[in-house]
Order: structure tokens, then C-alpha cells, then sequence
């Protein structure tokens, strides 16, 4: 079947569910894309994952966060005893917990619970040098990827992504403001907690490095020069870019988290426009800018619910909407089957 005459049959289980027409609202249209996604009329839930990724960043030397970098390994070796936020949502949700370290600025390979695909111990600091190396870029793709063929394995049709890394809003603030021309100063916020003049001090140094990094694209050919994404992306988000790649090229339901997450988003439809149509954006965030990275990517959140604690907890929370959809599809009888008259 065609992929429109995929769309029109979908459109018609969905009209001919006992029920107004259109009157679940999102939920249809939830439907429908997911429905696109897995090519088929009765879509299935299976096997969710989620992983958790962990690296830090050069940057954060420069005083950008109000939290200090050993939070990062702190808070990956909470994870592991089950007692942070993203923890708790995958229990209530049945999400498959993997909690791996692609950056870490810390040896972690002998903690019980973390996977260990350390990259190098956190990126170098953008402010002077490019993040990390072509080599370390691929490398954090090609483990994104081998990340998700393990879950594919397992029989995943739906995959969540968080991150744990201090100092990842500046990268995610300057992705955003390369991608969408959003003045810089709008694409910055308080991040896990800084005050109007450690907002400050974040706008000039992130402006600092963005000049430096697009004064040098003039002297030199474009195609010799770090992308974007080499040059200020933290491993773990980077990872996290070619797990939604490779979740992309599997048809897998990929539900995009926060302004990092998103971010993230921004960056793989960078280098794979279609990967969109896999993505369920699911809440905008307490970050400042996040709404207007949603704007600029056509994207309608599920949930506001003024989150801004990362780890992919937003997506997770949305999860329930996501599953509501499905069911639908599944469960609800049609006007024939119920004998209900159908007036339209």
C-alpha cells in the first residue's frame, strides 16, 4: 500500500471510530503519525526504552552552569540505585532503564549498572577549540546507533532519550541559535539555576565562542571546517543524535524530551530532514527559548508542565497520551460493529 493510501485508510478507521468525528483531537492525530511510522492500521506498543546518557563538557569550566561538573558522575551513580526522577517514571511507565557513560569526566567503568562507552572524560572546552575530534564525532554516532540496534533487538517500537550533563544548555542555546537565526541572547536561559548575572556572564562567553567559530568558516573552504554540531556538542548529545537517526531508520517512535533533547532534534533533522516524522515532541520545558526551538520546528508539544529537570523525564511523562493514542486505534469500536447510527 501506498503510503497515501496508507494516510487515507488510516483516516478512515480513525472517522469511523464510535466517536464525533475529530473529537479526540490530538490523540488523532498522535494516531496517525504513529500509524505512518510502523505502516500498518493497528500500531503496537512494545518493549519501551529509554536511555539515559552521561558527559560532560569542556564549557562548563568557564562558569556556565550553577552546578558544579562532579554532579554529573554524582547523579549517574544515583541513577543506578533507582533514586532519580528518570528512575521513577520508568518504573511507573515499564520503560527498559539503560544508563550509559559516552563523556563522563570520571571513571565510572566499575560501577554496577553503568554501561561503559566512555568516549573521552568530558569534550574539550568549545571556547577555544573545537568540542571534540571528526573521530570522537563518530565515534558518539556510531554508539548512539549500536545503542538502539540493542533495543530493536529486545523488540522495541518506541524509544526515549535523556541526558545527564552539566553545561549542556550552552551547546543546545548555540545549535539553537545556528539552526533557526534566533539572536543568541534569546536562546539562553538560567539553565539549572543561574541568576541574571550568570546569565550574563553565559551570553558573553557562548557569543565569544560563536564568533570565533564563524570568523574562521571566511578564510577557510566550508567542507574543512567542524560542523556545528562537531564543534559545540557534548557527547552525550551527540549520542543521542545517532540514536535518533538510527531509531529513524528502524521506524521506531522516537519521544523527544526537553530544550537538550530537542536540541538534539534540531541537530538530526540537520543531517537527516525526515527524521522529524519519527519524533513525538513531548512537553516544552521551563527553559528559556525552548518554546521558540518548538516554534521554529513546526513541533506541537503534548505537555507544559514547567519541567526542566532533563533525563528525559518530560518524554516519559507523555508517555501515557502516546499509549492513549494506540488504544484507540485497537480498542474502540467502530459505528457498524456498535450499531450506533453514524450522523456524518
Amino acid at each position: 500500500m501506498k503510503n497515501e493510501e496508507l494516510r487515507a485508510a488510516i483516516q478512515a478507521k480513525i472517522d469511523n471510530l464510535n466517536k464525533p468525528k475529530g473529537s479526540l483531537g490530538r490523540l488523532e492525530e498522535l494516531a496517525m503519525q504513529i500509524c505512518l511510522i510502523q505502516q500498518t492500521l493497528e500500531p503496537r506498543l512494545a518493549h519501551p526504552c529509554h536511555l539515559l546518557l552521561g558527559g560532560d563538557h569542556g564549557i562548563e569550566r568557564e562558569g556556565v552552569s550553577v552546578s558544579p561538573r562532579e554532579v554529573t558522575w554524582q547523579q549517574m551513580i544515583n541513577f543506578t540505585r533507582g533514586g532519580g526522577g528518570v528512575n521513577m517514571f520508568c518504573r511507573q511507565h515499564g520503560f527498559d532503564l539503560s544508563i550509559v557513560d559516552v563523556g563522563v569526566d570520571h571513571d565510572l567503568s566499575t560501577v554496577s549498572g553503568i554501561i561503559d562507552r566512555k568516549i573521552a572524560c568530558g569534550t574539550k572546552n568549545f571556547r577555544y577549540e573545537a568540542a571534540m575530534s571528526k573521530e570522537e564525532y563518530e565515534q558518539a554516532i556510531r554508539t548512539g546507533a549500536d545503542l538502539v540496534d540493542g533495543c530493536h533487538a529486545k523488540g522495541c517500537t518506541i524509544l526515549s532519550i535523556g541526558e545527564m550533563g552539566i553545561g549542556n544548555t550552552s551547546p543546545s542555546s548555540i545549535w539553537m541559535h545556528l539552526f533557526t537565526g534566533i539572536p543568541l541572547a534569546e536562546c539562553i536561559g538560567a539553565g539549572s539555576g543561574l541568576n541574571s548575572e550568570g546569565i550574563r556572564h553565559k551570553y558573553e562567553v557562548l557569543q565569544e565562542a560563536v564568533d570565533k567559530y564563524l570568523s574562521a568558516l571566511h578564510p577557510s573552504p566550508v567542507t574543512l571546517h567542524p560542523s556545528p554540531i562537531r564543534y559545540f556538542g557534548g557527547f552525550e548529545m551527540v549520542t543521542a543524535i545517532g540514536a535518533m537517526l538510527r531509531a529513524a531508520e528502524l521506524h521506531l517512535i522516537i519521544l523527544i524530551d526537553g530544550f537538550i533533547m530537542t536540541a538534539c532534534a534540531m541537530a538530526a533533522c540537520q543531517l537527516r530532514p525526515d527524521a522529524k516524522r519519527y519524533m513525538i515532541f513531548c512537553h516544552c520545558g521551563d527553559e528559556s527559548g525552548h518554546k521558540r526551538m518548538l516554534d521554529a520546528l513546526g513541533a506541537k508539544p503534548l505537555l507544559n508542565l514547567g519541567l526542566r529537570l532533563g533525563e528525559g523525564t518530560g518524554a516519559l511523562c507523555a508517555y501515557p497520551i502516546v499509549d492513549s493514542a494506540v488504544r484507540m486505534m485497537n480498542e474502540m469500536n467502530n459505528f457498524k460493529n456498535a450499531n450506533i447510527t453514524k450522523y456524518f
